[in-house]
């Protein structure tokens, strides 16, 4: 019930809620405060957050004020390539970096250093590794996980290869293990009927590993296991949320490690000073022995020993593919041909606040999610192949819903020419009923769920304000737990922007397992791009 009794709050709570974020937000006079003295800034993968609690000690001993500014992957490679200005970078990889700097004539790490390892793997229910014939295997291949995935007798999750690194070493990783050469993947060798089997098994989707961790144990009940970092498999095993344990898999073939290199972009002579201080600190034996006890994650340096959590099995590692277009190639073919489809149902606010400049971004946003986006990071995030398109607009009331299939993926194609054409016609004017436009959309994906189980289904609202016609908060609890519970499963991401009501929008999404996106600060086009990582 705290779930839905949060939801329910509003008026004078929910405006004072608002008050309080917009004063946390600003000091008095509209300035900042100012950041201790040696402070340097990190352009950082979300996986790191479990090391903050070291930072302290990492200024205390080496004076440097290490702070993070978070950003994807693959968002954060192509952000540095074009000019970035942070004198550092922390992802739990280089690889995509490294070959997207060498198709640019900018080269930007200056150094870098390992700080601790991570094989991706997989983990599965111990009662599953039993049933499959997996537990204690010594010679399990990734070809047995494909072949249980293709039968239906494995369910796991997996992040988005395009969005998060766990996912794209695990995609990289199982594509080398299939080509078997012993050599780096090249485009002739991706086996896409072998990765179609192996991804059938996929259930679970999301952009980032500590997302798909949470959303595992919400889902553990419908699901077998998931592929996710070494470190994050055992904290789950250790964080009592399971309800059993998960056996770690580390097929024969070999895995793809993540090896956190903290990268020095900056060629200033002061910054190299400080960079060096830090990795000689979090390199040192101490450190290192903390950074396993504390993340599960192994150390970077042989003078530290393995804890009894690892085994000690020498691991292999499979050669990662050496070129971009490799890369990109098989990334987009994932996302086109082989994972399963997905059905995404957007419901956007049509109100009279959204008139001008919002709407106008709005539109923006849609549009490049259509093939105008000619970024990286746009090329992986647009509408995908064999991708089902719902748009549910409201205003005082439910508008207009618009069904869209979406075949060829050219960005002048009559698929995306249709969609943009409609979204390029949308209008603003009238009230906010979001919950008559959330229970809609529940009711309408909740029925293709049923007619077509074997696809991913999520909900996107975006809106800039607050409920305020149609139903209230109790009525949409009352209807929404009246849904069939397949359809309650069904994660539902909102967008937040302008005036509306931070807190209304957490507890829509948390109700389903679902986040939020803040826009409020950020273009609203960069937000589109980052949820499509969770579709």
């Amino acid at each position: 019930m705290g779930r839905d009794a949060a939801l329910l709050r509003g008026g004078r709570l929910a405006a004072l809620l608002v008050v309080a974020l917009l004063a946390a937000a600003c000091d008095v006079g509209g300035t900042t405060t100012p950041e201790p003295p040696g402070t340097l800034h990190i352009l950082a993968g979300s996986e790191l957050k479990d090391l903050e609690p070291i930072l302290p000690q990492v200024q205390s001993a080496t004076g440097v004020n290490l702070k993070f500014d978070y950003i994807g992957t693959l968002d954060g490679a192509q952000q540095i390539v074009g000019g970035d200005s942070h004198p550092l970078a922390w992802f739990s990889s280089n690889r995509y970096l490294s070959l997207l700097q060498g198709t640019m004539t900018r080269v930007r790490i200056v150094e870098q250093q390992p700080i601790m390892l991570s094989p991706v793997v997989m983990g599965v229910k111990h009662s599953a590794a039993q049933r499959l014939g997996w537990a204690g295997k010594a010679d399990l291949t990734w070809r047995d996980i494909a072949a249980a995935s293709k039968a239906g007798t494995l369910r796991f999750a997996m992040t988005d290869p395009s969005s998060s690194n766990s996912g794209f070493s695990a995609l990289a990783g199982v594509a080398s293990a299939f080509a078997a050469s012993g050599a780096a993947l090249d485009s002739g060798q991706i086996d896409s009927a072998a990765l179609k089997d192996f991804f059938t098994g996929q259930k679970l989707t999301a952009g980032s590993s500590g997302f798909l961790a949470d959303s595992f144990v919400r889902s553990q009940d419908d699901l077998d296991g998931l592929i996710n970092y070494e470190s994050v498999l055992l904290s789950l095993n250790a964080g009592g949320k399971l309800h059993e344990q998960l056996d770690l898999l580390y097929p024969k073939e070999g895995i793809v490690t993540a090896d956190y290199p903290l990268m020095l972009l900056s060629k200033d002579s002061g910054v190299r000073a400080k960079y060096d201080k830090v990795v000689a600190y979090l390199r040192s034996d101490k450190v290192q022995q903390q950074i396993m006890s504390s993340t599960a994650r192994r150390p970077s340096v042989t003078s530290v020993a393995l804890d009894s959590r690892f085994p000690k099995a020498v691991l292999v590692e499979l050669a990662f593919p050496g070129s971009l277009s490799v890369v990109n190639n098989l990334i987009t073919a994932y996302l086109d041909q082989i994972r399963p489809p997905s059905t995404t149902t957007y419901v956007l606010d049509l109100s009279g606040s959204m008139q001008g400049d919002r709407l106008d971004s709005l539109k923006r946003a849609l549009d490049n999610l259509t093939g105008l986006d000619t970024s990286v990071t746009g090329s992986f995030a647009r509408f995908r192949r064999r991708e089902h398109i719902s748009i549910i607009t409201f205003s005082s009331q439910v508008e207009d819903t618009r069904e869209f299939d979406i075949n060829d993926v050219s960005p002048q194609s009559k698929d995306f020419i249709g969609l943009r054409a409609y979204i390029d016609g949308l209008r603003a004017g009238g009230g906010t009923a979001i919950y008559d436009a959330m229970y809609q959309a529940f009711q309408i994906t909740g029925q293709k769920k049923a007619a077509d189980p074997n696809r991913f289904y999520s909900v996107v609202l975006m809106t800039d304000g607050e409920n305020n016609v149609g139903r209230d908060g109790a009525r949409f609890l009352q209807d929404f737990h009246n849904l069939p519970e397949d359809t309650q499963k069904i994660k539902a991401f909102t967008v937040l922007l302008g005036e509306a009501n931070p807190d209304q929008l957490k507890q829509l999404a948390s109700l389903t397992g679902g986040q939020v996106f803040d826009a409020r600060n950020a273009p609203l086009s960069q937000i589109f791009k980052q949820v499509r990582g969770y579709d």
